[in-house]
């Protein structure tokens, strides 16, 4: 769920951060590393009956970690930190957003992500943050606060209408966790008794439905049913990042590079008749939330492309930076918030929540 923006200055060597870690990103001294930045990587997947693909900016590789093979956006990024926002100018889409409608910065952290967003049920916003292997609550005053610890490097939130919440653990020996109301590992092994780790790169985003199973993306689409055991879906479905159920869980979406895929989703949690939804007008798609009319938000670069139900491009919402997730809150879920992930001269990882007053309101029924 993350694209960072690499700053185009010389890199400083921090001998604190020279072990091995995911491209372009560095970590403080004292920080989770996710599974492939842990030392003990190569002996875990050493041990795959499937062994993992080879790494390098592929499939799997980018929330919370490196961004995605370095695109323009990281090639022309000036030399100063934070770069500055780019100008952009809202136009209206009805029933979504007004015209002349601004972005404004709620809070923000140093050398540190900020990842999967989530509302809580008053309206607070949920984020998993990775390095500190904490889930951050922050309030309508912009105070934040710890409510989840020790998250082993948790990443992304999803929380079902019965109220279960799951995080996706991107430490080594990766997981889908429940947080609540009790927790546990969900799921931690593919079919054959392999780590999730053997599918190589991170665990990227969560949605859970009303009976308990997750989906979740890992270079691929995979659904973990109420009991963990976990089964890849999709054809030619590789380049994955967010998903996200429609409000009736009849459908799950999912980004797939610079398009989003639908399938059917079935009484079992099974999924069948997998289309094209939508290509998206810019860059590849990341996270992605639902309103109650059913209308798709994918962020994409510096935007957020609104999609209707039957899958027609209804317009985009610019924004200053490149966000990397977004999730209505707020009171009565009538505001879009939204995630910038930046990278320093030292390629350290900040993060940044925006938001935005919506016309659209976000589905009460399930926080995501």
């Amino acid at each position: 769920m993350n694209r960072n923006v690499l700053l185009s200055v010389p890199m400083v060597c921090v001998a604190a951060l020279a072990f091995a870690q995911a491209p372009g990103i560095a970590l403080p001294p004292g920080a989770s590393p996710q599974g492939p930045q842990d030392p003990g990587y190569q002996a875990l997947v050493a041990t795959c009956k499937t062994p993992p693909p080879a790494r390098g900016g592929g499939p799997g590789g980018a929330r919370g970690g490196a961004p995605q093979g370095g695109g323009p956006a990281a090639a022309a990024a000036p030399a100063t930190f934070p770069p500055p926002p780019a100008e952009y100018t809202v136009t209206a889409i009805p029933g979504v957003i007004a015209t002349g409608q601004k972005w404004t910065k709620l809070w923000e952290v140093s050398g540190n992500n900020a990842d999967g967003i989530l509302a809580a049920k008053n309206g607070d916003l949920l984020i998993a943050q990775n390095h500190n292997s904490a889930v951050v609550k922050l309030e309508k005053n912009s105070k934040a606060s710890a409510v989840f610890k020790d998250t082993h490097t948790g990443g992304a939130l999803s929380q079902n209408r019965k109220g279960a919440l799951f995080i996706v653990e991107r430490g080594l020996r990766q997981n889908v966790s429940q947080l609540a109301p009790q927790r546990r590992v969900l799921a931690d092994k593919l079919p054959n008794g392999d780590p999730l780790d053997c599918l190589g790169g991170v665990i990227n985003d969560l949605t859970t439905d009303s009976n308990g199973g997750v989906y979740f993306t890992m270079g691929g689409l995979f659904y973990s049913d109420p009991k963990g055991i976990v089964t890849r879906y999709g054809e030619n479905v590789a380049n994955t990042n967010g998903v996200v159920l429609s409000p009736d869980e009849k459908t799950l979406y999912v980004t797939n590079g610079g398009t989003v895929a639908a399938f059917d989703v079935q009484p079992d949690g099974s999924l069948k008749n997998q289309r094209q939804f939508v290509v998206l007008p810019s860059g590849g798609g990341d996270g992605m939330t639902i309103d109650a009319q059913r209308r798709l938000y994918v962020t994409a670069g510096p935007a957020v492309h609104v999609v209707a139900p039957d899958g027609k491009l209804l317009g985009t919402i610019p924004a200053p930076y490149g966000l990397i997730t977004a999730a209505f809150a707020g009171k009565d879920k009538r505001t879009l918030y939204a995630v910038v992930s930046l990278i320093d001269p030292m390629r350290l990882q900040h993060a940044y929540v925006y938001s935005i007053p919506m016309s659209a309101q976000g589905y009460k029924g399930r926080a995501k």
